[in-house]
């Protein structure tokens, strides 16, 4: 264990936190919204800002790395000691579009504290769970009497998250030297709920693709026509239904090929979270859950490969009837990855797939957008075993692991880094992530900080 004195970490973030809230709340006062053209001097107002609070926080190096789109930012710390292990934390400084007319009980760029709550655009993704390693550097150092980290630290804020990141990639890439780490943490996750501190082990991948089928030059008259030519609505229909078999596997040939199975640790550990199926229902506004056989619905969204239509169409679409058989139709599909999947090997499968089944007569087009790889850290791996020493340090109770059934740019970093994802976050998910109202809890946030604190020993003796 890390001698950090736990105390002496609680009692440093405490005397520090209303000084930590309040440069918290300047940094949200910055509409930094990627995704709109005219925030983008927000954005980049937003990078300047962190930067000089990183260079006030101690780190003696911090830059603004541009990108075709909107700026990251770096920064290192080196330790003193020559054969500490190096630690890239990764999160983003950008954020949602918000503004009081979606729903929000006051303005989202002006910060309020209620009852515990610091509500504002960006307070728990990512801004709040970014910030909270400056105060957690500053209490590690105070704590240990270190004048540098125990380990080296970087960090990487990217300033294009919320707009499906395209340049991070190249911008690992490219600054892949700089960023060279042994174990990377990305702080832009959460927990299970405010009572059960959970760490997140890893995140599925993404392929998507868009199938597009043509068949007769123009719509044709059904009575005329129909039943002696192709109909593409119809073959794509068909192949919708083959995309799954009643048990809800996937019937593309090789799809499972080197899928990570779950083992009886992981389900076990699953199976100790406190999940309410009705509960869970409620919040996916669905009304029964469903898909592949012989596993629960938390192994389904986290630890399964899936294929899902998000969206399907061809033909008449308005009031009443037009008898036509379509000339084109069009199906977009997704596909949520695992651990062992390759998504060259899935996108060259899937169009093989398709191919196979689309009659003659009918022409095609089958489209994949960039592919985002799956991530997951063993169990075992004695950096996630630091990372949940370090929290159960700070919340003082056991701590039980999760994974999230989305996808993010850290797989890239795993990537391009070569080195193991892990996941650090206290956020919740009352917090209201994309949403009004977004807000993060204080007491959670702090919880952060001393994580963050004891971590950086953690790590050096787990990584020596």
């Amino acid at each position: 264990m890390s001698d950090t004195p736990d105390s002496a970490v609680r009692t440093y973030t405490e005397q520090h936190r209303t000084a930590f809230f309040d440069d918290l709340a300047e940094w949200l006062r910055i509409p930094s919204v990627s995704a709109q053209p005219e925030h983008a001097g927000d954005v980049r107002r937003s990078a300047r800002w962190l930067s000089g609070k990183l260079a006030e926080t101690g780190f003696p190096v911090t830059e603004i790395w541009e990108t075709p789109g909107a700026p990251a930012v770096f920064a290192e710390w080196p330790s003193e000691d020559p054969d500490a292990p190096v630690v890239l934390v990764y999160g983003h400084h950008d954020v949602q579009p918000a503004a009081r007319e979606d729903g929000w009980s006051t303005d989202p760029f002006d910060p309020v504290i209620r009852d515990g709550r610091m509500y504002g655009r960006g307070a728990a993704d990512d801004k709040g769970q970014v910030f909270f390693h400056t105060l957690g550097v500053r209490a590690h150092l105070a704590a240990t009497g270190r004048t540098t980290p125990a380990v080296h630290l970087k960090l990487l804020v990217e300033g294009e998250e919320e707009s499906g990141s395209p340049h991070f990639r190249a911008l690992a890439e490219e600054r892949a030297a700089r960023l060279a780490a042994d174990v990377v943490i990305v702080s832009d996750t959460g927990m299970w709920d405010e009572s059960t501190p959970t760490v997140c082990t890893g995140m599925r991948g993404l392929a998507e693709c868009e199938i597009e089928l043509y068949g007769p030059d123009q719509d044709l008259h059904s009575g005329s026509f129909g039943g002696a030519v192709p109909n593409p609505a119809t073959a794509l229909a068909r192949l919708v239904a083959a995309l799954h078999d009643t048990d809800g596997r996937v019937t593309v040939p090789g799809f499972y090929d080197g899928v990570a199975e779950l083992t009886a640790t992981e389900r076990d550990l699953f199976a100790q979270l406190p999940f309410d199926e009705a509960t869970w229902l409620r919040t996916a506004a669905s009304h029964a859950t469903a898909g592949e056989a012989g596993y629960s619905t938390l192994e389904r969204i986290w630890a399964r490969p899936t294929a899902e239509v998000n969206g399907i169409g061809g033909g008449y679409q308005g009031a009443g009837s037009k008898t036509v058989i379509p000339s084109s139709a069009l199906v977009k599909l997704s596909f949520r990855l695992v651990a062992g999947q390759d998504p060259e090997r899935i996108e060259e499968a899937v169009r093989t797939w398709a191919e196979a089944r689309i009659p003659a007569g009918v022409r095609h087009r089958v489209t994949f957008a960039p592919a985002i790889r799956p991530c997951l850290t063993p169990l075992d791996h004695p950096a996630l075993q630091a990372v949940a020493r370090a929290m159960g340090r700070a919340f003082g109770t056991k701590i039980l692991f999760t994974r999230e059934g989305g996808s993010g740019p850290a797989a890239d970093l795993q990537d391009v880094l070569g080195a193991p994802v892990l996941f650090l976050g206290t956020s919740v998910p009352s917090d209201g992530w994309h949403g009004p109202d977004e807000k993060v809890e204080l007491d959670l946030l702090l919880k952060g900080v001393e994580t963050a604190a004891h971590l950086w020993g953690e790590l050096a003796d787990a990584l020596r």
